[in-house]
């Protein structure tokens, strides 16, 4: 269905690109000479008719609401969901905080935020990294954490969890991985004998401590007393602490959590060297 009205006008004034018409009550418009018919000039009587087409209304407002409904269900119905924070790892000092991957759906990761105790750390995850390691914690002292994820559809708060950091006769935040140990590859080697790697085990089990295959974020310390091989180079990337055996037997003898740094394989003077 259309509604069509027309008018009659007298055109004035013609330019390139503007006409000026007359009405027949003596008001004058501005009408783009382009869509005048051919051969119009000054004088000339034109009738102009404005059309409504009220199908077209219809089709395009079905059209536009039909869009509103696709992007409705597409960013309206699936909002992101709240992420799971978990406690993977605790020590004297530090902690390893773990969450699940994030469920996003359509919306985008601006950037996540890390709270302890309710105040934001300056400290980020790496991208792409689903766990962050915060040190230099006290000991034996109660921690809140909880992380706030800001995305394009709106910022979305984790679960909270309390974490006490464990005192220095807690060993249980031990996590060792070997490196090259002389015992294990010549029984003969000169002064006191070095723990196997099989003893080292032994000594992990009875305090409670845990051994990994490779140096990951929750390794604590790697043990051996050669340097060399791809365990010793992770752990010189990561900052970890290169220990001899001794220093896991000492833990055990003393019952406590001992410095390392009277174990290094290499003292920090030859490092800085």
């Amino acid at each position: 269905m259309t509604t069509t009205t027309s008018v009659q006008f007298t055109v004035g004034k013609l330019d390139a690109g503007m006409a000026i018409l007359l009405t027949e009550d003596h008001h004058l418009i501005e009408f783009p000479s382009l869509l005048l018919p051919p051969g119009v000039t000054s004088g000339s009587i034109v009738n102009i008719g404005v059309n409504r087409n009220y199908e077209q209304e219809s089709q395009q407002r079905k059209e536009f609401w039909e869009l509103q409904e696709s992007i409705r269900e597409e960013f309206g119905c699936n909002p992101p969901e709240p992420p799971k924070l978990r406690l993977k790892h605790v020590t004297q000092t530090s902690v390893i905080l773990e969450w699940e991957p994030l469920v996003l759906h359509s919306a985008k990761l601006k950037f996540l935020d890390i709270f302890r105790n309710g105040a934001r750390l300056s400290q980020h995850a790496l991208p792409g990294v689903n766990y962050i390691k915060l040190s230099g914690l006290e000991l034996d002292t109660e921690y809140d954490f909880h992380i706030v994820v800001k995305t394009t559809a709106g910022s979305f708060i984790s679960n909270k969890i309390k974490v006490r950091t464990h005192t220095l006769e807690n060993l249980k935040g031990i996590n060792v991985c070997f490196g090259n140990i002389s015992s294990d590859l010549n029984s003969e080697s000169e002064g006191p004998p070095t723990p196997t790697q099989q003893e080292l085990k032994e000594i992990l089990k009875r305090i409670g401590a845990s051994y990994s295959e490779n140096v990951g974020p929750d390794t604590t310390h790697l043990l051996c007393d050669t340097q060399g091989g791809p365990e010793y180079q992770k752990a010189e990337e990561g900052s970890i602490p290169i220990v001899k055996p001794e220093w896991l037997v000492a833990c055990e003898k003393e019952g406590k959590m001992q410095a390392a740094l009277p174990y290094y394989l290499v003292p920090l003077s030859e490092e800085s060297n």
